[in-house]
């Protein structure tokens, strides 16, 4: 996948691809198939927060930070459990479509087709689902309250207003 926020921003920062992407990405809208796989790793991860602390269900919201950060800090999934980091990356970027104007949508690009959280209109993208995964396979540290301000930081840039 491209960068995390395509159309230039600097994708090492959030642990993406520098690979430019050579065609324009293709958004679609979340299939049913596409959207029952992401309710299934949102599943894993409620799962294990429920085996490690009880929690009975993950609000979608800001406030699963500390859960979320937990099972990371805990090194509940290791760097080889892909699925289950990437399933960590879709539990984060639910929060971060409760803070953020994203939303999660379908990307096909020449890498493939993946969720991606699309931000408005544009052609700005945040990959979510490996954002934490490609850190923790780098043995990087992964603080997600530093992940949500940066990308922010990003999004809200006077340059992205009109994109």
């Amino acid at each position: 996948m491209a960068a995390l926020l395509s159309a230039g921003f600097p994708g090492l920062l959030f642990g993406q691809s520098d690979r430019k992407p050579t065609i324009e990405p293709k958004f679609t809208e979340l299939s049913r198939e596409d959207g029952a796989r992401l309710e299934q790793q949102r599943a894993v991860v409620a799962a294990a927060a429920k085996r490690r602390y009880g929690t009975t269900a993950l609000t979608r919201t800001k406030w699963d930070l500390p859960v979320l950060q937990g099972l990371i800090d805990e090194g509940v999934f290791n760097k080889s459990q892909t699925y289950e980091l990437q399933s960590l990356g879709v539990a984060f970027g639910d929060v971060l479509v409760s803070e953020l104007p994203l939303r999660w949508v379908m990307d096909t690009d020449e890498f493939g087709t993946d969720p991606t959280l699309r931000f408005k209109q544009t052609t700005l993208q945040v990959n979510a689902l490996t954002m934490i995964s490609k850190r923790v396979e780098r043995d990087e540290p992964v603080k997600l309250s530093h992940l949500l301000r940066l990308t922010r930081e990003q999004l809200v840039r006077p340059r992205n207003k009109d994109r």
